[in-house]
């Protein structure tokens, strides 16, 4: 197991696989059935799925899906999206989902976050923090469901999901979201300097160079969707995933 993880993000609109890119122009680029078997074949330590449109179309989470993931992945999984109730977060559980991921359910009221700590441990529940910046450069907390900006220091907001019982704090930088031109190394270091669990940093990750900086700037591990579906310069569709002993030489 690698000291610091690289953790493939898959997203999920109507049960297909798309890639965003800063939030927007999602485009179709596969079966997910198929990337999680090409993942396990290239023996990936860990892997995220995201439903994008469960939460903006008030859905419950895709229960028959996600079981089919859950019986075909052979690593750790991870599931965030329309998750707003404690039965909910049992079901996923019951499938053999690892952790569950909460963003939009959690924003304005953290206690689901310690409601579901409280029954499954702290190691289950990851809390998504989108941070997008202003026209002054000034990152803040941001809403993917409304698509706004919220009134509240985002860096205070780490601090209460952490004391709410949140695991992990997944960081997403929304202006570097599918860029693949490099990582918010910043928005990373101001975030691990305040934080007592593991960081995930995601967001404009286009080479391995990325990801070794994001690590050099605090992150326990780093998440990427483009980075692992997209090829070359037109931006082909080819899942690939590095090499172990490649990930072993750039992050020891």
């Amino acid at each position: 197991m690698l000291k610091h993880r690289v953790i493939p993000c898959l997203l999920l609109r109507n049960g297909g696989l798309v890639k965003t890119l800063k939030f927007a122009d999602a485009k179709y680029v596969g079966d997910p059935i198929n990337a999680i078997r090409i993942f396990n074949d290239k023996e990936v330590d860990e892997l995220m799925v995201l439903d994008i449109t469960a939460t903006k179309e008030n859905k419950e989470p895709n229960y028959a899906l996600i079981e089919q993931f859950a019986s075909e992945c052979f690593m750790p999984l991870t599931y965030g999206g329309g998750i707003k109730t404690m039965e909910q977060a049992q079901k996923l559980f019951n499938l053999g989902i690892e952790k569950i991921c909460l963003q939009t359910s959690v924003l304005e009221d953290l206690s689901l976050v310690k409601n579901l700590s409280d029954k499954w441990g702290s190691s289950s529940i990851l809390v998504s923090v989108d941070v997008k910046k202003n026209w002054m450069g000034q990152p803040k907390l941001y809403s993917s469901a409304t698509g706004k900006t919220i009134d509240k220091k985002w860096t205070d907001y780490l601090l209460e999901a952490v004391n709410a019982g949140a695991g992990e704090i997944v960081l997403n930088a929304v202006d570097k979201d599918g860029t693949m031109k490099g990582m918010d190394t910043e928005l990373i270091k101001e975030a691990a300097k305040i934080l007592s669990v593991p960081l995930v940093a995601v967001g404009g990750v286009g080479s391995l160079a990325d990801i070794k900086a994001a690590v050099d700037a605090g992150a326990n591990a780093v998440s990427a969707g483009a980075f692992f579906v997209f090829q070359g310069p037109h931006r082909a569709v080819l899942i690939t995933y590095p090499k172990y002993k490649e990930l072993i030489k750039l992050l020891s």
